[in-house]
């Protein structure tokens, strides 16, 4: 699949988001800041990935935490999985926010976020009086227990 990308002023310096390893799902996402920016806990921010795209109609890019920086800092992805739409021209955003107990500095061309491209499908409601019965009924938010044999 080919994906347009057009790098816009303030990003022209940054690599192309790309995977790391052949293996890869996402590729990485990098900040477009144009001086360190300190997150303080509990803090958000919008930063700029320096981008616009144009999806191909049927996908999306999905914006995930990176999980390093969510385990050994606490910055995650506010909205995660955040959702690019195929129609989205504008600038890649991610906004984070700072779940840790310290601050954490993000520098220009850090990776901050990871994007998954995904095929998606518009669905289509279909009325109905009734729906088909299952084992788990409208049992939800936790109905189905914590441990293996469903306590």
């Amino acid at each position: 699949m080919q994906i347009d990308f057009m790098p816009l002023e303030h990003g022209r310096d940054l690599p192309l988001p790309k995977y790391e390893t052949a293996g890869s799902a996402g590729m990485d996402l990098m900040a477009a800041v144009s001086q360190t920016l300190t997150l303080e806990p509990g803090a958000r921010a919008l930063l700029p990935c320096g981008f616009a795209m144009a999806l191909p109609s049927g996908y999306e890019a999905q914006v995930r935490p990176r999980s390093g920086l969510a385990v050994r800092q606490g910055l995650t992805v506010l909205n995660a999985p955040g959702t690019v739409d195929s129609d989205y021209r504008g600038e890649i955003c991610v906004p984070l926010i700072n779940l840790g107990q310290e601050p954490v500095e993000i520098t220009r061309g850090m990776r901050i976020a990871q994007m998954v491209i995904a095929p998606v499908e518009q669905a289509r409601w279909h009325v109905t009086e009734a729906l088909d019965d299952t084992q788990r009924g409208a049992g939800g938010f936790g109905s189905t227990g914590i441990g293996t044999s469903g306590q």
